[in-house]
Order: structure tokens, then C-alpha cells, then sequence
């Protein structure tokens, strides 16, 4: 067995205590970064980036303390804050501010909120949920680092074999991507029972790829597996929507999703399977693309092997 530690907890999308770990996100990311890492900041650095997610414009007008007294934390807070939502520095948060804010002001606001009532007509309903829909998709794409996505395709296109861990909402994208990846020809399984999760992560080995799903990032049943996957010295991806989670402290590639607005009639197990299909299906195309020569073929007789029972 290959024993191996992680230099840092969560490692890969950075932290809490992180800072920018490329070029500063645009100005339309940065709503989207504000809701994935609001709940891993202090109290202090939430109000500082709910203050300018919610005003823009009212909070590119003022200089770094003008911010501080606004939202009654220091300096330092909002510099911190800052660094963590991808920006050098406060300067670069406010031509951030500035480019939101006149993107919302050149476009019209939505009609609709994402808040569903219990007397909602079924059109509204319809309309709200398509709105929701689409925000979280832009949200995840806009948040979803490239660099950590390529490595997690290379590392799958290569794999000897694929496990996929993932319960409850997690575990039915869980199989959609090894469904996926069987019909282009690659070893995979997914796993939403724990205890054989964990007796098939005790088989891996370098050069095989173990997936964790959890929007979460600490279901217990999705770590542990993981956990041994990493340990044997598999390449360990995660998929979460908390960065900070204790998953990440077991995975070489972190995938963050959108951390989905929860309702008490939409729970967050609901919104945020958007977000993790539209992951999976981006590591997916990246996978077939660079295993297009065994791919195409592979997904060509699946489709043959299925015609007949599509003919009428």
C-alpha cells in the first residue's frame, strides 16, 4: 500500500486562508465565487463579500475602509477577503465591483426570484425553477477551475479502472458518469453502499482514479472510501461544493460546484445535482476527447447494441 499525505488540508481550490491562485476571476465569476465560499469565510469576511455581491456599485465607490466601517469588520478583513475571492488586492476587487456593476446596469434585472411559495401557480413555478436552473449552471461553470478539470481528465482517460463514490442525490450522478464512461469503454463502477465502497477502494492501486461526489464535502460514506482510495495511492478527485470540506483533505483534484440556494420546498440535495451533472459532463467530454480513437468506436457499437429495442 502507498501512503501518502496531503502537504495541506483541501488543497487544490484553496481554503479559507487561501489566496489567489490565478489570474482574478471576472467581474460576472464573482457573484458565483461570493456563494461558494461564503460558507467556509469567518463571520466578518461573509459580511464583506455579501456586501458587495449584493451592491456593486455602492461598494466600488468606496475605498478599503469606507468597506470596513460599512460592514464593521478591519482593514485587514477586507483585504483578506479579497485575496480569498481571487483578487491581489482590494484595487482589484474594485475594477471587479465596477465591471458588475455596470453589467447589471446594462441589462435588465429577472422578473423572478427563486423562491418558491406553497400557493405558486405552476407557471411560476416552472419560471422560477428554469431561472434557478440556469444561474446555478452559470454559477459552476463560472467557479469551476480548468486546471484542476484537465488533470482530473487526463488522470481518468488513463485509469486502469474508474470507482465513483456517491449517496442519496450524489449517488444518481454517481451513476450517470459511469454510465457514461462504460459506453466509451472504460472500466468504471459506482458505489452508494459504504461497506462495499470501501472494499473496493481497498483494491486500488496507482494509476486508478477514485471519485468522490458530495455537495457537502463531509458525507461520511463518500470520505471514507476516498479516504482508502488515496491511501492506497490512487488519483483521488473530488466533486463538492464546499472547497474546504473534509473530502478535499483526501483529493489531488478538486471539481467545486455551485452551493445551491436551499428552500424548504427545493432542499439543497435538489439544486445542487444541477451543478454536479454539468461537472460530470464536463469531465466526461474531456475523458472521450482524449480517448477518442477507442471512444468513438466503443460509443458507436453501444448505440448498435441498443437499436433493435428502439425499432418499432
Amino acid at each position: 500500500m502507498t501512503q501518502r499525505v496531503k502537504e495541506s488540508f483541501g488543497t487544490g481550490s484553496g481554503g479559507a486562508g487561501s489566496g489567489p491562485a490565478g489570474p482574478p476571476p471576472a467581474p460576472a465569476a464573482l457573484a458565483a465565487k461570493v456563494r461558494t465560499l461564503a460558507p467556509s469565510m469567518t463571520r466578518s469576511m461573509q459580511r464583506v463579500a455579501e456586501a458587495v455581491a449584493n451592491d456593486p456599485a455602492g461598494c466600488a465607490a468606496l475605498t478599503v475602509t469606507g468597506l470596513a466601517e460599512l460592514t464593521g469588520t478591519s482593514e485587514a478583513t477586507v483585504v483578506r477577503t479579497a485575496r480569498l475571492l481571487g483578487y491581489p488586492g482590494y484595487r482589484d476587487l474594485r475594477l471587479a465591483l465596477a465591471g458588475l456593476a455596470a453589467q447589471q446596469q446594462s441589462g435588465r434585472a429577472p422578473a423572478i426570484t427563486t423562491d418558491i411559495a406553497v400557493d405558486d401557480p405552476i407557471a411560476d413555478v416552472v419560471a422560477k425553477l428554469a431561472y434557478d436552473e440556469q444561474q446555478t449552471l452559470a454559477d459552476t461553470a463560472a467557479g469551476l477551475d480548468t486546471v484542476q478539470l484537465g488533470a482530473a481528465v487526463s488522470a481518468a482517460a488513463a485509469a486502469r479502472r474508474i470507482d465513483v463514490y456517491g449517496v442519496g442525490a450524489s449517488g444518481l450522478v454517481a451513476q450517470d458518469l459511469t454510465q457514461k464512461l462504460l459506453r466509451i469503454g472504460l472500466i468504471a463502477h459506482a458505489h452508494s453502499d459504504p461497506h462495499l465502497a470501501v472494499t473496493n477502494a481497498v483494491q486500488l492501486r496507482a494509476g486508478d482514479v477514485a471519485i468522490a461526489i458530495t455537495h457537502s464535502g463531509s458525507t461520511g460514506d463518500v470520505i471514507e472510501p476516498l479516504r482508502v482510495a488515496f491511501e492506497h495511492g490512487a488519483t483521488t478527485v473530488a466533486i463538492t461544493g464546499r472547497p474546504d470540506g473534509p473530502v478535499t483533505q483526501y483529493a489531488d483534484h478538486i471539481l467545486t460546484t455551485s452551493t445551491a440556494r436551499e428552500s424548504e420546498l427545493r432542499p439543497a440535495a435538489m439544486s445542487s445535482r444541477t451543478s454536479q451533472l454539468l461537472v460530470v459532463d464536463c469531465l466526461f467530454v474531456g475523458v472521450a476527447q482524449r480517448t477518442y480513437e477507442s471512444a468513438a468506436p466503443a460509443l458507436a457499437a453501444s448505440y448498435e447494441a441498443l437499436a433493435h429495442r428502439h425499432r418499432r
